[in-house]
């Protein structure tokens, strides 16, 4: 750059000056957004090749290449992104070469960051395909003028995708992946129609009435469908416990939805209904009560306090209810392998009386000395002893040493009679581990 009079050089041909004089560095950065808007836009590797040959062909230093595949439409959560500016204020670069502006930021915050750093004079360019930026006041005006014109069509594109939603869910369209039981239309003139899937429309219809009619749980609906009937969606894959209350919730199926979801819109499905309003309102009645049962005691004993003897999952419990003739309600409790280890273990339930009875049998085979709570026994036994003497009145022989047998008892006492928490400190108390396999408890 050639200056014919010093005394008339202006602030902007001062910072060229020195930025002339800085050797620049530049880190290639090449972003794809995830987001439906950039599907036309230049892949990754595109950009990476296009700006390298630029480089060449200029004499550009390249340091570092960074690529991301992220959206940059929230402020600060692009992780490479963030690092490239941290590695600007370290002195690592200080300029960038990118395909266009808005592969920096389509956001108000990610575009102050950066010219923050050009008044810092910690970063000196900014080069793109077309264009190239400096920490001159016309050049950072145009680049928050273009980042700014990419938020802008962010911000039309969502207005107008939200619209169009609408739009499609007051002519009673789904605008969204159809719910298992339905397939979209293969008519491309019919965009958002569902019809039905004929393989799983009847399964569906049937989950809802053995939930209403025949009082089935979530859970045995589960097993049906894995194990005696093998279901699957349309992507081969079998549906889980959440995904069959989800089914059993969804107003989708009568013929209502709501859209966006919590948003208390409701729209007429032009769809053909699973179910009538009538049986999914029965359906609603029976989760209820079952959720209302399951709540009444969710505390058991012995849980987390043995584990499977086939996989070395933990044990966990189910309680079923049962109603009696005289109109009572019977509490069974079940504890079974959890399964975490090994989704198909063979473990087998077992009931919580019969589960007693087992552990009352392990403490006849074990050393007094593991069981923790020896000396605790004692102590209670001796105490019982001593307000039989003072309060009943009955003579207790004070020389005759308490038992062996008398602890063991007492243990069992415990485990059949006292409350939960007695019961739980009993067993972590025990020195050694539980197991249950094949209905049976053994000592490991």
């Amino acid at each position: 750059m050639q200056i014919t009079n010093p005394l008339q050089v202006t602030s902007d041909e001062k910072s060229k000056i020195l930025q002339d004089q800085v050797p620049i560095k530049y880190c290639l950065y090449a972003r794809k957004s995830t987001e439906q808007e950039d599907k036309q836009a230049l892949s990754i590797e595109s950009q990476v090749r296009e700006m390298t040959t630029l480089a060449e062909r200029e004499g550009l230093e390249i340091v570092e290449i960074k690529r991301e595949s992220h959206s940059s439409k929230e402020v600060g959560k692009r992780p490479v992104y963030n690092e490239l500016l941290q590695e600007v204020r370290e002195g690592k670069f200080n300029g960038i070469l990118t395909w266009a502006p808005d592969r920096l930021s389509r956001n108000a915050g990610d575009l102050g960051s950066v010219v923050d750093l050009m008044d810092q004079k910690l970063l000196i360019e900014i080069r793109t395909y077309g264009q190239k930026f400096t920490n001159n006041p016309n050049e950072k005006f145009l680049l928050m003028i273009l980042g700014s014109q990419a938020k802008l069509e962010n911000d039309n594109k969502v207005v107008n995708v939200k619209r169009g939603l609408r739009a499609r869910c007051e002519m009673g369209l789904w605008p969204s992946v159809p719910p298992t039981g339905y397939l979209p239309n293969p008519d491309r003139n019919k965009k958002c129609e569902v019809i039905k899937d004929e393989q799983r429309y009847d399964i569906i219809k049937q989950i809802y009435e053995k939930v209403a009619y025949n009082g089935w749980s979530g859970r045995k609906v589960f097993y049906w469908l894995r194990d005696d009937i093998r279901f699957t969606t349309r992507r081969g894959k079998p549906l889980t416990l959440s995904n069959i209350y989800i089914i059993l919730k969804s107003t989708f199926y009568y013929g209502e939805f709501e859209y966006p979801k919590n948003s208390d819109n409701w729209y007429k499905g032009k769809h053909e209904p699973i179910v009538t309003k009538d049986l999914y309102l029965q359906v609603q009645k029976q989760i209820t009560a079952d959720q209302q049962v399951r709540t009444q005691n969710k505390e058991f004993a012995f849980t987390k306090m043995i584990k499977c003897g086939l996989c070395g999952s933990g044990i966990t419990a189910d309680e079923k209810f049962k109603k009696l003739k005289d109109g009572t309600q019977a509490r069974y409790v079940y504890y079974r392998c959890t399964k975490f280890h090994d989704k198909d273990c063979k473990c087998e339930h077992i009931r919580e009386e019969a589960l007693i009875d087992q552990i009352a049998e392990v403490l006849d085979t074990v050393d007094l000395d593991k069981i923790g709570m020896k000396d605790k026994i004692k102590e209670t036994i001796q105490s019982h002893n001593e307000f039989q003497k003072s309060v009943l009145g009955k003579e207790v022989n004070e020389k005759v040493k308490i038992k062996e047998i008398d602890i063991r008892n007492y243990a069992k006492h415990i485990l059949r009679t006292r409350p939960i928490y007695e019961k739980r400190e009993l067993l972590k108390n025990l020195r050694s581990e539980l197991v249950l396999r094949d209905k049976k408890i053994f000592i490991k």
